[in-house]
């Protein structure tokens, strides 16, 4: 499990003891049009975060390699992958790879398509429950795929006594290789940003999709009747 590092007041000198290291920051997008109230708040969050890694770093080791979902080049190249992101997550890497981070892919370009196409297919707002449950189990398979190769590259790229960081949307189920010890970066902003977006009914896509599932043994239940 990540220890979140947001409620921890004084870590114990056996999280920073030798072996691989993977600080993990949630990835925060920002919407095309965002509040003035959402956009202080992700300032905050990323300010915060910086605050926190920088304070990771001091205990542990300055990062040595940054991984970044929807990155499948390293370099330069991810670098302006990046650019065109509505997330201040670049920023906070382009200050990790100042300090001699190297900035690792983890993406397949043919597997990304695909999770992205079949999410856009979600947020059309099908009419058919049964194509609904369709694109929704080829969703969730590909992004399972995805995920596996995201940590299979981390785990791969990570050398002994290395520290990562790894920018992911929290929306996911990985599990990282058990002789990594992982620290979530949870500054306070964070929660205000879920706040925000639990009260406002924005819930992420994926959720939304989930509670409208219906089993294919019910469906053809309630049809024949």
């Amino acid at each position: 499990m990540a220890k979140k590092l947001g409620k921890i007041k004084k870590p114990k000198a056996e999280d920073f003891e030798k072996g691989r290291k993977l600080l993990y920051l949630p990835l925060v997008f920002t919407p095309e049009q965002p509040e003035a109230e959402f956009n202080n708040m992700l300032d905050r969050y990323w300010q915060q975060s910086r605050e926190q890694i920088a304070n990771l770093e001091a205990k542990l080791s300055k990062i040595n390699k940054v991984f970044h979902e929807w990155v499948d080049q390293g370099g330069e190249q991810g670098v302006e992958t990046m650019e065109v992101m509505a997330s201040g997550s670049r920023d906070v890497v382009k200050e990790c790879l100042a300090q001699q981070a190297e900035l690792m892919p983890v993406e397949d370009r043919e597997l990304l398509n695909e999770f992205i196409d079949w999410n856009r297919c979600l947020a059309m707002g099908l009419m058919s429950r049964k194509v609904f449950n369709q694109v929704y189990r080829s969703y969730t398979d590909v992004k399972k795929k995805r995920e596996k190769l995201i940590i299979k590259k981390v785990d791969q790229a990570l050398g002994q006594n290395e520290v990562g960081l790894l920018v992911m949307r929290e929306d996911n189920k990985v599990e990282f290789p058990k002789d990594v010890q992982v620290f979530y970066i949870a500054p306070p902003a964070l929660d205000e940003i879920q706040r925000y977006l639990r009260e406002k009914n924005k819930p992420p896509k994926q959720s939304a999709a989930e509670s409208m599932i219906i089993d294919e043994d019910e469906e053809e239940g309630s049809q024949a009747s």
